[in-house]
């Protein structure tokens, strides 16, 4: 059964869902309109990944701070994690092991917060079905893309409607809003300004990955290497379809992060 199969069932189950929304879903949906639409189609909750990454983010800076001499390559993104550790192993010692992905750091407030709701992770990555069910399948994430998400809304007839009182049950207003877009981690956790000139270098796409993980490994100047596989980001992720180009997606990101929403 895939991951698709197995939301359908759950929805068709009225099983007790709570929806984990990645911070990209700007470039397709409406806010609050996505809400409405997740909450007709049966989800009891609906959570703001960038909650998530505000976790992921803290757990990075203590890291660097209590390792000061240590290098790291962040791994919220779990395609470079797996090309790593299939291509080049040899560079896996730099992973920052014991930083949860913003999904998982989701899952778990999810699991806090809504104890016995299934948690059902909607964003633009395929590879986040492997990390869901490989790394962390104590959790039960379910996870489908927002082109899946499109199929079961029309699956269900859920059209595109907005309630202006919907809102996130619990959500992440602030700069982890960014952390789709090239750099967005270094960014909203502050670490570019912390570490200093030089220290941070940030990489997107995939034709570039490769080389700049390679470099960060004779480059001792660079402490932290924030990198993502797809182009732009993942704002470029294949979950995503989108007529608009890498810059208007970035300022869809931007538009909805400026616009702070308390909720």
């Amino acid at each position: 059964m895939t991951e698709l199969e197995e939301l359908i069932a759950l929805l068709n189950k009225k099983e007790k869902l709570v929806a984990m929304l990645a911070p990209s879903f700007p470039i397709m949906f409406d806010y609050p309109g996505i809400i409405t639409r997740l909450k007709k189609l049966g989800f009891s909750y609906v959570m703001e990944v960038s909650l998530g990454a505000m976790k992921t983010n803290q757990e990075l800076v203590d890291l660097l701070k209590k390792n000061p001499e240590a290098r790291y390559i962040t791994t919220p993104c779990p395609t470079i994690v797996r090309m790593v550790k299939k291509q080049m192993p040899e560079y896996a010692k730099y992973f920052t092991h014991g930083v949860d992905s913003p999904m998982v750091a989701t899952a778990k407030i999810a699991r806090e917060h809504f104890p016995g709701y299934r948690p059902v992770f909607i964003g633009p990555c395929l590879v986040k079905k492997m990390e869901a069910k490989e790394d962390v399948p104590e959790l039960g994430i379910v996870v489908v893309t927002y082109n899946e998400m499109l199929s079961v809304f029309e699956k269900f007839g859920i059209g595109a409607e907005t309630n202006p009182a919907d809102k996130f049950d619990l959500a992440g207003p602030g700069d982890t809003r960014l952390y789709p877009v090239d750099g967005g981690l270094a960014h909203s956790s502050g670490i570019l300004n912390s570490l200093g000139e030089g220290a941070v270098k940030i990489v997107s796409g995939w034709k570039n990955c490769l080389q700049a993980i390679k470099e960060f490994d004779k480059d001792t100047k660079v402490r932290l290497l924030d990198i993502l596989f797809c182009d732009g980001g993942c704002i470029g992720g294949p979950g995503i379809k989108s007529s608009l180009d890498a810059q208007q997606r970035k300022q869809k990101i931007l538009d909805y992060r400026n616009q702070n929403f308390i909720s």
